[in-house]
């Protein structure tokens, strides 16, 4: 019998239900008596085929290839956002980037920025997570959790100063619940993947290391150092960001390889795969790994090749948003399985929560839901639909603004520019080369609805019309 966690909800469903929005799931029961470890590896820029499990047999990650052959691979998995910013976002605080009103990458342009010949000024966002938020951390650490954060943040972009010093110093990961901070700040990412760095809290140590090691190395001490508590580890690599740097040996490598267009990338996604192992080798050699439930994703979709997907990083189309994603979780996860159900990064902090036992607080917005029951393939989820906002423009500027909403094999995005619709069946057109929408108006008009709710209960913020010039 085919797992539930492999099964949605076909056109039929769509149509009958696609209006309809239940709140998400926000009570899961604790799965074990012993809270788990728990370990966010998010990989920056990577795209949903830029790993070997995932399809691609030009690159070789031997360690993520092993992860998901230990856990559960999903094969419909999305960011928050196009760039990375708002994703990073929904994740510490389970709210969607709507709703957080955090849309864009930080800095990002000056409010009410047009591009030449644009049509629309882009929405008023912001570029750094409130305190007032409440973190994954802040609540793992009230829960008795060891809390440490090591590579890229970015939510931390507030220029100014008050009688505290500067806005950006105290918005880091430290004030935001984790015991541990290195190399979180406002950048995006680092002036070199070799040290010296450049990042203001990772002190330089050797000069030439490469940064993926660097990080592991920190990480494997900060494991050591919490090994006898449990622990929240978030391993946000500035990897495969630019600039795109990798050790000498492996570009020559990938560039004696047939069919790969750029060396530098790919021997990059080795080198964080090689990082990655170290940490995972870690853990085996402190018996953690069965006590230890690790997430792996990326922010958004690549910048460079994303075929068979469509465009790419800043843009609503797969090949921005759809990106890889493993839970393993021994004990209960079934190793080497497959999840075809949408979901989301948003996902990740009720996700986190239910694993370590925790509640939702109940007065604050959820837009996520806990994956539990896909883990443990004991049921579907509650909600019909996933959705995304990006009312703004990318940093090529070559984007329309839009939002977006995916239901069962179809999704639907809107532009805002002129409000036409384009609907496509992921399922038959994975690349959305053919648009529905003139044939299926039915499905497209109740989407589009569904999709105009979300935004108005989500508080989206749009962006302004521009007057023509005389």
């Amino acid at each position: 019998m085919k797992p539930l966690a492999c099964c949605w909800f076909g056109t039929a469903f769509v149509a009958a239900f696609i209006a309809v929005f239940p709140a998400a799931a926000q009570t899961a029961a604790p799965v074990r008596a012993v809270k788990p470890n728990i370990v966010i590896i998010l990989a920056d820029d990577l795209g949903w085929m830029d790993t070997h499990f995932q399809g691609n047999p030009l690159l070789d990650t031997p360690n993520l290839d092993r992860l998901a052959s230990q856990g559960m691979r999903f094969t419909d998995a999305y960011s928050a956002a196009p760039v990375c910013t708002p994703t990073r976002a929904a994740m510490m605080t389970g709210k969607s980037p709507a709703r957080l009103t955090i849309t864009n990458h930080a800095p990002g342009h000056k409010p009410g920025f047009v591009p030449k010949d644009g049509k629309l000024a882009e929405a008023e966002n912001l570029t750094y997570l409130p305190l007032a938020e409440v973190t994954l951390a802040e609540r793992l650490k009230g829960a008795g959790y060891a809390t440490g954060f090591i590579g890229k943040w970015h939510l931390s972009d507030r220029p100014g100063r008050d009688e505290k010093g500067p806005f950006e110093l105290q918005l880091r990961p430290e004030h935001q619940g984790f015991d541990l901070n290195l190399g979180g700040c406002s950048l995006g990412g680092p002036p070199s993947f070799f040290d010296p760095y450049k990042i203001p809290n990772l002190p330089s140590r050797r000069v030439g290391e490469y940064l993926p090691e660097r990080l592991a190395d920190e990480c494997i001490s900060f494991i050591r150092t919490n090994q006898t508590k449990p622990f929240f580890l978030c391993w946000w690599d500035y990897a495969v960001h630019y600039p795109i740097q990798a050790p000498a040996n492996l570009i020559e490598k990938y560039r004696q390889r047939a069919g790969i267009k750029n060396p530098a990338y790919a021997a990059m996604i080795e080198g964080f795969d090689l990082a990655i192992g170290r940490v995972l080798r870690e853990l085996d050699a402190l018996a953690l790994a069965d006590k230890t439930l690790i997430l792996f994703t990326s922010d958004n979709g690549s910048l460079f090749d994303n075929q068979p997907l469509r465009a790419n990083k800043g843009f609503l189309y797969e090949g921005g948003i759809r990106v890889p994603w493993v839970v393993r979780w021994p004990g209960v996860v079934k190793a080497g399985s497959t999840c075809s159900v949408p979901v989301i990064a948003t996902d990740a902090f009720p996700t986190v929560l239910a694993a370590a036992g925790l509640q939702p607080t109940p007065e604050i917005p959820a837009d996520g839901e806990s994956l539990l029951p896909l883990l443990r393939q004991t049921g579907p989820l509650q909600r019909q639909a996933i959705h995304f906002h990006y009312p703004n423009y990318a940093f090529h500027q070559r984007n329309r603004l839009g939002g977006a909403m995916r239901a069962g094999d179809f999704k639907l995005i809107r532009n805002y520019d002129d409000n036409s619709l384009e609907l496509y069946n992921l399922a038959i057109d994975l690349g959305e080369t053919r648009n529905l929408a003139a044939t299926q108006p039915d499905l497209s008009r109740r989407m589009n609805t569904a999709l105009d709710a979300w935004l108005k209960s989500s508080g989206a913020r749009m962006p302004a019309s521009v007057s023509p010039k005389p």
